[in-house]
This record gives structure tokens, sequence and C-alpha cells, in this order.
């Protein structure tokens, strides 16, 4: 797309989520060091838009276009009604969308769930035929490696999404390590963990989660399950009146942890440790 010269729009003419954003996450403080800027020196560098039948479709340029609008909020100024903006005219949809991933991931690196979330959301909303299309259109210039590892974080993203907090922080060797422990059947598992653990800080939920990822790690033979049996080993049981049990790996043994309505019961403990020492030491 050619560089033009910049054209002012009314803010209110810009329809911010015509595409889907490649952030999910605007941080509070970097937008008020934005605003702040731009309430004293003015907008340094125009926002990217194309033409649509409603008005102006936003490309690039987010975080400015929501700090222009706050100050608007903020000071009832004028001047904070319109922006400075470049008109594109990109040959399709697919095109404006690695053009503003493309501009933002130059301004400040998109983390890698955003990367992943971003093209399975294209995916979703059928601007591409399939994820790999999205990749390899979204990040044209990534290697197969990168391809993969984008991959990766996308199939943590579809299964984990809302569960984790604030998963635009996680490194990318987390969410990696995420993926191979899902791709290796501990997808059920890690939901569970995450939903008795939701709102937690990130750091408290990657601790609750590293026993269940060491294990996995591993990478043992699982027993497959046959009509009379479940497969081995048990790390999830669902059982009646919603109660839990969950097995976990620790440096000395195991660990059974339960939960649900039923776990509260007083004297379950008792019950198992009662039947336990019936197994391993019985009563003459």
């Amino acid at each position: 797309m050619t560089a033009l010269t910049p054209i002012t729009l009314p803010t209110a003419a810009i329809l911010a989520d015509a595409l889907p954003r490649d952030r999910s996450h605007l941080d509070a403080t970097a937008l008020t060091e934005l605003r702040t800027s731009i309430a004293r020196s003015g907008l340094r560098q125009p926002i990217e838009v194309f033409a649509t039948d409603d008005g102006y479709a936003l490309i690039s340029g987010l975080r400015r276009l929501t700090a222009v609008r706050q100050l608007h909020d903020m000071t009832g100024h004028d001047r904070y009604t319109s922006i400075a903006a470049f008109l594109r005219t990109p040959a399709d949809i697919q095109s404006a969308l690695a053009a503003m991933i493309e501009e933002n991931d130059i301004r400040a690196e998109l983390s890698p769930w955003d990367k992943g979330r971003i093209a399975l959301e294209t995916v979703a909303q059928e601007f591409f035929p399939t994820l790999d299309a999205a990749i390899q259109s979204l990040y044209p210039n990534a290697s197969r490696q990168k391809r993969a590892r984008l991959r990766a974080c996308a199939a943590v993203v579809e299964e984990l999404d809302g569960l984790l907090t604030t998963p635009e922080e996680m490194p990318e060797r987390h969410l990696l390590r995420l993926a191979s422990a899902l791709r290796g059947g501990f997808t059920d598992l890690i939901v569970h963990i995450l939903q008795e653990c939701r709102g937690q800080s990130y750091a408290s939920q990657w601790s609750t989660l590293l026993p269940t990822l060491i294990e996995a790690d591993k990478g043992e033979d699982e027993t497959p399950a046959t009509p009379t049996s479940p497969a081995r080993p048990r790390r999830l049981l669902h059982l009646k009146r919603g109660l839990i049990i969950r097995r976990e790996e620790t440096p000395t043994g195991y660990a059974l942890r339960f939960s649900g309505p039923e776990a509260k019961r007083k004297g379950l403990m008792d019950d198992v440790m009662d039947e336990v020492e019936r197994w391993f030491q019985p009563i003459r």
C-alpha cells in the first residue's frame, strides 16, 4: 500500500472493530502515557484506515484512536473529535489484516497469545478457510518453525481462552509447554485445574499447573481404555453428587485432590482413609 498525505477524519466515523483486533488488552499505563503525550505534543503518527460503506475501518492505531477518544471524554475539547489518518486501499480484507499486524508488531511486538488468538479469530470470522492459511497470510515472513509455534499457540488459545489470567503476558515457552501437554491428552485435567483457580494471578495458576506439566513432559505411555476398564493412569474422575477427584504427581509420590459440593461433606476423608486402611492393613 502506498503512503499518502494524511487526512483529518472525525473519530465518530472510524469503526475500531471492523477488523478483528490483534491485541486482546491495552495496557492502562501505556495508554495514560500516550494520552499525556498527545495532549502535550499532538499526535505524532496518523492512524491507518480504509473506506467502507459505513465510514472508515481501522487498520492500525487502535491505541492512538482510543487515547484521542478518551481525551475528548475527559476534556470535551473539540480538537479531540477528529484525528489524522492515512487512507489506505488494501486489495482485500486479508491484506488489511496482514497490514494491521505488521504495523502493530513493529511498534510493540504482539504477544504469542495474541498472535495465536488473532489467527484463530480470523478463521472463525471466515476471513481465511483454515488456520494454516491465516498464519501464512498474516505472518508471511515467518519461518516454518515459527509457523509451527504459532499453530501451537493457537491450539492453546482455542482450548484455554477465558481460563488464564493475563494470558497476553505469557512467554512463548509457557504456551509451547501447554500445547505439548494438550497434545499429550492432558486437556481435561488442565481445564479442570484452571477452572478451580480461575481469577488467581497468572503466577499462581502456573504454579498450580506445574506438577501436571512436569508429568506431561515425561511423555509416558498410557494404557488405552477397554469396554470394561478405563484408560490408565486415571488422572481425573467425576463422580455422582458433584465429587471430583484428580491425581497429582509430587516429588515424593502422589496426591489426590477432592473438590465439588460432596468434597465438603464431613467424614468424607475419614471414609476414604478407612477404605485405604482396609486395602493395605486389613483388620484381622
